[in-house]
């Protein structure tokens, strides 16, 4: 037969785990609604260098530096924003590994939740039987 304490001890562990998962569908929340910021700006950038290379060498480009409006050389233009597709590439990539490590992460803690519901469910009907 079980005792109080060790049922009481397991309840409180299955309620830190539980917290656990909890932060951890946060996290895997946050991650997504990045991602999806980084998505948006991506394609947005991709389309900038669409325009771009529908230019002639010589047409004029503008950046816009605050209220002002500076001309920037065409190749300058197209350098910055495939620069700039490559950070958010990269980006992308890195918020791709983090949310399959936190996937990992919130299956196993599930696992453990389930096993620790199971013993505890298994103590309370061998209590019951006593």
């Amino acid at each position: 037969m079980a005792s109080p304490a060790a049922l009481r001890d397991l309840q409180r562990d299955l309620e830190n785990k539980a917290n656990d998962l909890s932060k951890l569908q946060k996290d895997i929340s946050k991650n997504h609604q990045i991602r999806k910021k980084y998505t948006i700006q991506l394609g947005e950038n991709e389309l900038v260098l669409k325009e771009l290379d529908l230019l002639n060498e010589d047409a004029n480009v503008y950046k816009l530096i605050g209220p002002v409006l500076v001309k920037q050389d065409l190749a300058e233009a197209r350098a910055n924003v495939k620069k700039r597709i490559e950070y958010i590439s990269d980006e992308l990539k890195r918020l791709d590994i983090t949310l399959q490590d936190l996937e990992e992460k919130q299956n196993s803690k599930k696992e453990t939740i389930l096993k620790l519901q199971q013993k505890i469910q298994s103590l309370q009907a061998g209590k019951g039987k006593a």
